[in-house]
């Protein structure tokens, strides 16, 4: 049976392998190889957690996730559109998500995703630089990145401090191999918490193994 996960927009089916959902926004269409799933008068998408950082901090029952329908969520490092479409689904017709990245390829690729979702809007920019899309995102109630920049934190701070409302939440997902090939996983994933949390209050953390090797998240809250 799928039932309302403690995290609103959020589906869970407990059995012998917990599976999360969203209700599809857009019945009858999947983004990536996700499974669709009817149950009544409702659609359901599988939300994979081998694919989607979010997902993944989902299965290692992170106590927040800083997004919940009605909320306008600034995403950088869309790509393709996997966990932004999730999101998407989540905020629902009352929310709307910024998806943001640098790469043509991968903007062509969201474009689509976009255009069957009407609360989702695909911005080619550098997340190093708001500055140049100020123009085109509101205030929000939450930042997303999962970028793979090294200096991670810095940008996910720059954006937070422009667009993120007092109160609202910053979801970080850090990939310490971007940030540096040789040190410790643990001491990046340190570095970056003194980092955050001279403008941030840390909610939670979790590493993301085994899901995805040498990555955590952070949930933080604006000041």
């Amino acid at each position: 049976m799928i039932k309302e996960h403690k995290f609103h927009g959020v589906y869970v089916e407990e059995g012998r392998k917990k599976r999360f959902f969203t209700k599809n926004l857009v019945p009858g269409k999947t983004v990536y190889t996700e499974d669709l799933v009817r149950r009544g008068r409702d659609e359901y998408r599988t939300w994979d957690t081998k694919k989607s950082k979010l997902g993944a901090a989902l299965a290692k029952g992170v106590s927040q996730i800083g997004i919940k329908p009605g909320n306008t969520v600034l995403y950088l490092g869309c790509a393709s559109g996997t966990t932004p479409s999730h999101v998407s689904d989540l905020v629902g017709k009352d929310g709307f998500v910024f998806s943001l990245d640098f790469a043509p390829r991968v903007m062509r690729e969201i474009v689509p995703v976009c255009e069957d979702r009407s609360n989702m809007c695909p911005i080619i920019a550098d997340a190093f630089h708001p500055e140049n899309y100020y123009h085109q995102v509101t205030l929000v109630d939450a930042v997303f990145q999962d970028i793979a920049q090294r200096n991670q934190s810095e940008i996910f701070l720059k954006n937070c401090r422009v667009f993120l409302k007092n109160g609202g939440f910053g979801i970080l997902v850090v990939k310490a191999r971007s940030i540096d090939q040789k040190r410790k996983t643990k001491a990046i994933f340190a570095q970056v918490r003194t980092e955050l949390e001279r403008e941030m209050v840390i909610v939670d953390y979790r590493t993301l193994d085994p899901f995805e090797l040498d990555h955590c998240i952070y949930i933080c809250k604006k000041k």
